[in-house]
């Protein structure tokens, strides 16, 4: 049995379509990344798999039910919207909502003071909700997602406004959890984090799915375009590799340049190239990233550089939106 199956499930808002004729299986024990842009249709597609929304056509199933109320004790859910109860204590919530799950235990307590020590929120289970920044009531939610040990957990931007060390707090725990046999959905829209924590990736575009594949065939599937390169000399003149038959672009970022090529540039062939233009200290593909791939499957042949530049900026400004939280 999978845990999640959705067959030619569409969504439309009027005359928006939201989801458009979606199949997908998530088996269980899998820890799957739902990645792309904001507006591609993730938090859409989640509310339908969690009974919130409903389809106008296709077939849902969840757990092996119909619908997921007929499993909700089995499933931890972080919708993208948060939301806990301001008034009651940190402590009182988690209780709360862990009975709510059917976790009925004589050491609850003594659980949630070290889950919340655990998340670096040690000594607030007596403070009220309403007391704790945005960071901290998120681990809130985070942690009452995930109290009674679901067999789903589904993650709605669940690194949203978080700061790197809270950030690899949340990887952790989700890992902890896929270890102990939950299986895992999370959407993002930030391509590296996704990168980082599942072993598959489901890329969706204006509400039609576009990849759904292992992230290590991904990786062997798509030809790298982008050769790291640092000369040897820090003063030479690079502006002969920009004008190379196969070179896009080439960007200057913190760790060296980077040398982007054309669709049907040949990797080898220039890295040859640049080794004649100047004596290079680092030369090296770069393995592909899936925000390139994202843009190369989105982008059509009658797309233009330009439109590319636009579509990857456009991630660039959701990405440092979401640092600024």
């Amino acid at each position: 049995m999978d845990a999640i199956e959705l067959r030619d499930v569409t969504k439309t808002f009027g005359r928006t379509v939201a989801v458009e004729n979606l199949n997908l299986t998530i088996p269980q024990g899998g820890i799957y990344g739902f990645i792309g842009p904001n507006g591609a249709g993730k938090t859409t597609t989640i509310r339908l798999i969690m009974s919130i929304l409903f389809p106008d056509s296709g077939v849902i199933s969840v757990l092996g039910c119909p619908s997921a109320l007929e499993a909700k004790k089995r499933i931890g859910y972080l919708p993208e919207e948060r939301g806990v109860y301001r008034k009651m204590r940190v402590g009182a919530f988690l209780s709360f909502m862990a009975e709510l799950k059917g976790v009925r235990s004589p050491d609850l307590i003594k659980s949630i003071g070290n889950l919340l020590e655990r998340v670096g929120l040690g000594g607030t289970a007596g403070k009220k909700c309403e007391e704790l920044s945005k960071g901290m009531l998120q681990k809130v939610q985070i942690l009452a997602a995930t109290i009674h040990k679901p067999d789903l957990l589904i993650l709605d931007e669940p690194f949203s406004g978080l700061d790197p060390v809270s950030t690899k707090l949340l990887r952790d725990l989700i890992l902890e959890e896929h270890g102990r046999g939950a299986t895992i959905l999370f959407s993002t829209h930030v391509m590296p984090q996704a990168e980082e924590i599942c072993e598959h990736v489901i890329m969706v575009h204006q509400g039609r799915k576009v990849l759904d594949e292992k992230l290590s065939a991904i990786r062997s599937q798509y030809n790298p375009r982008i050769i790291e390169f640092d000369p040897l000399d820090p003063n030479a003149d690079i502006s002969a590799i920009a004008r190379l038959p196969g070179v896009e672009r080439i960007d200057l970022g913190d760790s060296g340049y980077k040398v982007l090529l054309v669709d049907t540039g040949d990797p080898a062939e220039a890295m040859h190239q640049i080794i004649n233009c100047t004596t290079p200290a680092r030369l090296e593909l770069s393995r592909p990233r899936l925000e390139d791939i994202f843009i190369r499957l989105v982008s059509s042949s009658t797309d233009t550089t330009e439109d590319r530049k636009k579509l990857r900026a456009g991630l660039a400004h959701a990405d440092a939106k979401e640092a600024s939280l």
